[in-house]
């Protein structure tokens, strides 16, 4: 195996002494796990920090062997790990990604995605800026993973307008007037997942909450559920923001 690409850090542990294994998200060859020797020594720690962009090159006798990592910074995005907020936020992404990824399968509209999303944290003054892109990467990442919402139509009518809920079970929309004397047992629909549309923050947390449901249901499950830790701290702050 031998592999060159940029790629989004997305997790480091320390492995021995002074090495580390690091997961990165590449556009084309999905997540790639690799050790780096010396990754967890000073020079090399603020290159592996999660959301960095990272040129890597990967090497290893055989697929099955884990590859020797060495990276180059492109693009560090050190700063947010400095302000609470894009640091929580930042972290949860992170770390959901890791999780929900299965190793060397291309995504590249995530890898997209994802770079995106931390584009905006980096631009954006507040959370309002980027809150509802963060929505919209958590739906993406459940459509590529074959948990999709199908928001086209009601699932009650077929009628695909003045969709204003999503059913907790099926993940399907449902119109208002369908949902008449059932609204406390569905999700809300926001119109920004919809039509692209700015975001308000009572649609963006309505967003979370639909798309945080569906995570934790079918992908954060079993071994996978450590990251949802990080998503109750961004959502606690997302709500002290809001208040």
């Amino acid at each position: 195996m031998h592999l060159i690409a940029d790629a989004i850090v997305l997790s480091v542990r320390a492995h021995g002494e002074h090495g580390a294994v690091a997961r990165a998200l590449t556009r084309v060859d999905g997540v790639q796990p690799g050790y780096v020797r010396g990754g967890h020594a000073r020079r090399l720690r603020p290159v592996l920090q999660p959301g960095n962009m990272i040129r890597g090159a990967w090497r290893a006798r055989t697929d099955e062997q884990l590859a020797a990592l060495t990276p180059e910074l492109l693009h560090s995005r050190a700063a947010l790990h400095h302000a609470a907020l894009p640091a929580a936020a930042l972290a949860w992404l992170a770390a959901l990604t890791t999780a929900a990824l299965p190793e060397a399968q291309p995504f590249p509209r995530l890898f997209d995605a994802l770079s995106g999303v931390f584009d905006a944290i980096e631009a954006a003054p507040s959370a309002r800026g980027w809150a509802g892109s963060m929505a919209r990467y958590e739906l993406l990442l459940l459509a590529e993973l074959g948990f999709g919402l199908d928001l086209s139509a009601c699932v009650s009518t077929g009628a695909s307008d003045d969709l204003a809920f999503v059913s907790p079970k099926s993940g399907a929309a449902v119109s208002r007037e369908a949902a008449a004397g059932y609204e406390a047992r569905l999700f809300a629909l926001p119109a920004f997942l919809i039509d692209g549309g700015p975001a308000e923050w009572p649609d963006v947390l309505s967003a979370l909450a639909l798309t945080g449901h569906f995570l934790t249901r079918d992908v954060l499950i079993d071994r996978r559920r450590d990251p949802l830790a990080a998503r109750e701290r961004l959502m606690a702050r997302l709500q002290r923001a809001v208040a």
